[in-house]
């Protein structure tokens, strides 16, 4: 009877490893997806950079934006959410920056301090200010721009990995419609 104690330990840790074994790859692969997407060609338009939850849309505030007077719109990515990003606008990049910073939980309103990717994009003349700002899970971001490339709105220009947020900035003579 003793003997049969190691055999049915080993079954059901088995049991256990094999799941794990075959959930983790299942959720990396729905993490990192990347769905074809068709955006619409107003050029008027500003698209969410994101999937997520609008967590605030209105004028920005706290000492962490852009200098100047802006609107802000916070979308909170949980790790549920495709996370490509895309261009908010066309334009030219004029300006990538990265700061490193604390790993506070993106949903909080302190996360602005946190590391971060910063885009600055003219689009026509009218500067549109994108951030990606990782969170306590998310400790990496990729930001596949570079200052004078040309990109069009809902193109690919990077990832977050496993939950973070993404704040666009934009002119006061917006018109927000979330």
């Amino acid at each position: 009877v003793l003997a049969a104690v190691p055999a049915a330990v080993v079954v059901v840790w088995s049991v256990w490893a094999a799941a794990v074994l075959l959930v983790v790859p299942v959720a990396v692969a729905l993490f990192f997806r990347d769905p074809e997407r068709t955006s619409p060609v107003d050029p008027s338009l500003v698209l969410a950079p994101a999937d997520g939850k609008v967590m605030h849309a209105g004028p920005a505030s706290g000492p962490h934006g852009p200098a100047g007077e802006w609107l802000q719109v916070i979308i909170f990515l949980s790790p549920l959410d495709v996370h490509i990003n895309r261009a908010p606008v066309g334009g030219t990049v004029t300006s990538v920056s990265y700061r490193p910073g604390s790993f506070r939980p993106a949903y909080h309103h302190d996360a602005a301090a946190n590391e971060r990717s910063e885009m600055w994009i003219d689009h026509g003349g009218v500067t549109v200010v994108v951030r990606q700002i990782v969170g306590m899970l998310a400790r990496r971001v990729v930001c596949r721009l570079t200052p004078g490339q040309t990109i069009a709105a809902g193109e690919r220009i990077g990832l977050m990995k496993f939950g973070s947020r993404m704040d666009v900035f934009l002119p006061m003579t917006a018109t927000l419609t979330v």
